[in-house]
């Protein structure tokens, strides 16, 4: 499995922006898709956004526009770049590590199901 730890979150103003970071573990698999996802109270996790072994990204289509998923392989960093913060936006945030999703790097319905390897998260918050 892949170890991951998140960090960067905190509260912001509506408007502002955070950068969330990824630490995740060496691995020697032929073929690793990198997320995001968040929870927020009361509904079910959802899939923000991915990168694959290539470096093309996915986003849902709530954060199209404003978030920006990367990663730097020398630091086995992941980070998420999150802009024009809404209220919304407001929730924990994961990061995942899946060896078997095929449609990486799309956003879809139920994508946490096809992720094994999670962080503990980190939270968000965003007030107007």
């Amino acid at each position: 499995q892949v170890q991951l730890a998140e960090s960067g979150g905190g509260s912001v103003q509506a408007g502002g922006s955070l950068r969330l970071s990824c630490q995740f573990s060496e691995y020697t698999y032929d073929s690793v898709c990198l997320a995001w996802f968040r929870q927020a109270p009361g509904k079910e996790r959802e899939g923000v956004a991915a990168i694959d072994n290539d470096g093309e990204t996915g986003y849902a289509d709530s954060v199209k526009g404003r978030f920006t998923i990367s990663k730097d392989i020398a630091k086995n960093i992941l980070y998420l770049q999150m802009s024009r913060l809404e209220p919304e936006d407001t929730a924990m945030y994961f990061c995942a590590a899946g060896r078997d999703y095929l449609l990486c790097p799309y956003v879809v319905p139920n994508l946490a199901a096809a992720f094994g390897s999670w962080g503990q998260g980190t939270q968000v918050t965003v007030y107007s």
